[in-house]
């Protein structure tokens, strides 16, 4: 079905269900700590804008989590369903750093997540302001756990291979292998960046629709301070992760660079555009700056790369795919940073909240840090191919025995259950977004006393109807 093969659409279904699932733990971790930084300054300043920040978007908070933990499960199965023999080669290794995250993050989040969403009324300041942090904490080790799985794929080490199966020999090298300080790092910052964006645009849009109440000012304000601080910390961590690619998977770097052949002394030049060819081995159109390449690829002006040529065709990343979505990631990138600068440039003038075009250009930028994740998990996974295992395992070995017709018609039941059940989980999110921080200042009275409801998953923190809500802001705005 669709004319592809059972390997094709066995990747197609996993890239597009960690797709819908990487959205959701990257807004958690920036939405996490921004929590405890809110409450934190509550605590701290007594300010009641604080705690207002702090209501509204934990509501929000809880609805991305319960999305982000179904989804998570959905894509943990598929390991066992559609990717069978990986497992059974590799399963020693990733099966236990998946239990480790389970083990400490997701019980450290179980554990404190009930009281920070409901105990506001019911533990004391300290103690409410701890279980915030032990979640953000919580996230933080969750994407730890994960990504040295994920890492130890692309540069493995620390292991044996004993009757065609992965054992472990020394889990420090397993977990600390060369690429997993970049990617956790790379990963970390892009997750808050993606979150600013997210808080950013949701206030500029309650800014450009006259709501310039003081909690959407300060959150506009916190947002952009976060862009413009952190953009350029990940463009110096990005460099560094570049670098290590190019030492360890330097055929990734000549795809996604879209070099076919470099003659040692000769300059490398940095091709700004242009369309891979995988067949006739080129890039056609290409739009080149001299010299640059080396420059940027190796910090040496006279630096040297390999070329795709270099490497056998059955180990060729696809060049095509990695050129352009490499692009995509750093263009969003580039205008992140004219994001922060404009902003501080509009900050010094007093002009910040009345821009109409600044207020336009930051929502508009809203999904821009999500879509770079998605954008640089493509160029990350794609480039690492044919291997699921760098240099180890090749993912046409990796595949479980399922026909084509299987997996295309389970593939069109996830698409549809998924724009369905998220789609929904989304589109309410945004109804929260829009609606806004509450004009009381977030107060939280107790139950009473003969009130038995008790909150039992963290969608119950979100209130049942909010349309009423948002229609009222929108008439006053009118």
């Amino acid at each position: 079905m669709f004319g592809l093969t059972a390997l094709e659409l066995a990747r197609i279904q996993f890239g597009f269900t960690i797709s819908f699932h990487i959205i959701f733990p990257a807004i958690t971790i920036g939405l996490a700590s921004y929590l405890a930084v809110l409450e934190g300054m509550w605590l701290w300043r007594k300010d009641v804008v604080y705690r207002e920040l702090y209501h509204f978007w934990s509501t929000i908070f809880a609805v991305n989590f319960a999305m982000g933990v179904v989804s998570g499960l959905v894509m943990a199965y598929q390991f066992g369903t559609n990717w069978s023999y990986f497992s059974a080669t590799a399963g020693s290794i990733t099966g236990p750093l998946l239990t480790y995250e389970v083990l400490t993050a997701f019980f450290l989040e179980a554990g404190f997540l009930g009281v920070m969403l409901f105990g506001w009324n019911k533990v004391g300041p300290g103690l409410h302001f701890f279980a915030t942090i032990m979640v953000a904490l919580g996230t933080l080790i969750s994407a730890t756990w994960i990504l040295a799985s994920n890492s130890w794929m692309q540069t493995p080490q620390g292991f044996e291979m004993i009757n065609g199966r992965v054992v472990p020999v020394d889990w420090l090298k397993v977990i600390f292998n060369p690429s997993f300080p970049y990617r956790l790092a790379h990963m970390t910052i892009a997750a808050y960046l993606a979150t600013a964006l997210f808080v950013g645009a949701s206030a500029a849009w309650h800014l450009s629709r006259g709501r310039a109440t003081p909690a959407i000012r300060t959150m506009f304000s916190m947002a952009m301070w976060m862009v413009l601080l952190v953009a350029p910390i990940q463009v110096i961590v990005g460099d560094a992760h570049g670098l290590n690619t190019l030492e360890h998977q330097p055929a990734k770097v000549a795809a996604l660079e879209g070099h076919w052949e470099n003659t040692p002394g000769e300059s490398l030049p940095l091709i700004l555009f242009g369309l891979p060819d995988m067949k006739a081995e080129k890039t056609r159109y290409a739009i080149e700056i001299p010299y640059l390449g080396g420059l940027v690829l190796t910090h040496d002006i006279n630096g040297h790369i390999p070329g795709l040529k270099e490497f056998s065709p059955e180990d060729r990343p696809n060049s095509a795919v990695v050129f352009w979505s490499f692009r995509l990631m750093v263009g969003l990138g580039i205008l992140m940073l004219l994001l922060g600068l404009w902003s501080l440039y509009l900050r010094g003038r007093g002009g910040m909240y009345g821009s109409k075009a600044f207020l336009r250009f930051a929502t508009l930028m809203g999904p821009a840090g999500l879509i770079a994740i998605l954008a640089g998990w493509m160029t990350t996974e794609v480039g690492r191919q044919p291997w699921i295992v760098y240099g180890v395992m090749r993912t046409k070995d990796a595949v479980s025995n399922h026909s084509a017709f299987a997996l295309s018609t389970t593939l069109v039941v996830f698409v549809v259950m998924y724009f369905a059940v998220f789609g929904t989980g989304v589109s309410y999110m945004l109804k929260l977004v829009a609606k806004g921080p509450d004009p009381d200042g977030g107060h939280h009275p107790p139950q009473d006393e003969g009130q038995s409801s008790r909150p039992a998953r963290p969608l119950s923190a979100a209130p049942d109807h909010i349309g009423p809500a948002i229609e009222a802001a929108e008439h006053t705005e009118a």
